[in-house]
């Protein structure tokens, strides 16, 4: 039984395959009456798009989405969101002579080990231009999120082992994060990173890295316990991705080597108002060690993990594997492939984030009597 939906009141369905016709997604749930124009979709899906530079595969698709149903007069009805996006530029030949070869890294054995069959143009749904619909759908629950003042931005946290200053801290600068191929926030940091991901091309290798993510604007006690905690429900949303290996939130694994004198989050009293039950007081923290999550439930201050992303397995190098005989053979991988991920993934983990978040905000309205 396959699982290509996600959500519970916003729900999400991605299809289409990376050498087929088209992919897209289908939304519902989602609120009637939202403003939402197809320039909305086309902004965030030119974000994850192949073929800008820097480290990025060289698959020039357009990526132009179609808004088939559940929007008129610039505004959703409330009724399921169709969206599409042909593909274009596939150029399926690329992989004619791995039809029978399991390359190293991907998931053409497992597939196959599964369903008995696989589609061996790019993966199929293994392969990364799967995010395409989820990155459509994403913009859908942006959409909605801006509603609620809730404001999502990741950038490439680590890179070909070069790190990024971290949020806050001195040479760490936001504003630079969209004006640099990598999704670096430090235009020097981008330069370096750069470098070694050219010198790693010429090798015919990759390199792995991170993306991090920060939400605020979230109000307290969103997430539903105890299976649909927020960190719970964000870290299935991330490992779901290809190339995602890991996730932790706030200190994360640091917290391991910690004391709790030193990783607790402090409560302070806040000093703006915000909408809460009468009696329940409006907190802060002194540090956010935690993430912005206690309980599996938001604590009003921002959200903040960092997802880990493998290494491209795609590379140009000669390898050694298998085929479906057990034969020992050896491959070179052709085709159009990134360098390094994290500069398209870091809308990617964007997406997936706003439709946990979309998903769980109109699950809260559920919480009390007087919502």
């Amino acid at each position: 039984m396959a699982n290509n939906s996600t959500g519970t009141v916003f729900t999400v369905t991605t299809f289409g395959e990376s050498h087929g016709p088209a992919l897209g997604c289908i939304v519902d749930g989602c609120p009637a009456g939202l403003p939402l124009d197809i320039a909305d979709i086309r902004a965030e899906l030119s974000r994850r798009r192949p073929g800008g530079g820097g480290p990025s595969t060289t698959r020039a698709e357009a990526d132009e989405p179609e808004i088939l149903s559940g929007v008129f007069e610039g505004k959703t009805l409330g009724t399921p969101i169709a969206i599409l996006v042909r593909n274009t530029n596939p150029r399926s030949g690329d992989y004619d002579a791995l039809k029978d070869l399991y390359r190293p890294g991907h998931a053409d054995w497992t597939w196959e080990a599964k369903y008995g069959f696989r589609d061996h143009r790019g993966g199929g749904r293994s392969s990364a231009r799967e995010t395409l619909g989820r990155v459509a759908a994403g913009a859908v629950a942006k959409a909605f999120l801006n509603t609620q003042g809730i404001v999502i931005r990741s950038w490439t946290s680590s890179a070909a082992g070069v790190d990024a200053p971290a949020f806050g801290s001195p040479g760490f600068d936001i504003d630079e994060v969209e004006k640099n191929p990598l999704r670096f926030p430090s235009r020097a940091g981008a330069d370096r990173v750069l470098t070694k991901i050219e010198n790693l091309r010429g090798l015919g290798d990759s390199a792995g890295g991170k993306v991090s993510c920060r939400v605020t604007g979230l109000k307290p006690g969103l997430g539903e316990p105890v299976f649909g905690k927020l960190d719970a429900r964000l870290a299935a949303a991330m490992l779901s991705l290809g190339a995602a290996k890991g996730i932790e939130f706030g200190a994360g694994f640091s917290a391991a080597y910690a004391q709790g004198s030193a990783n607790n989050d402090r409560p302070i009293p806040r000093r703006s108002s915000r909408d809460l039950p009468p009696g329940v007081p409006d907190l802060d923290y002194d540090t956010n060690t935690a993430g912005g999550v206690l309980g599996g439930l938001s604590t009003g201050m921002p959200l903040e993990f960092t997802v880990a992303f493998k290494p491209v397995p795609s590379i140009a190098q000669k390898q050694e594997t298998v085929d479906r005989s057990g034969t020992v053979r050896e491959l070179v991988i052709g085709g159009r492939h990134d360098v390094c991920v994290c500069p398209r993934a870091a809308p990617v983990v964007e997406a997936m984030t706003a439709l946990v978040l979309a998903d769980l905000v109109l699950l809260s309205r559920l919480d009390r009597a007087n919502s």
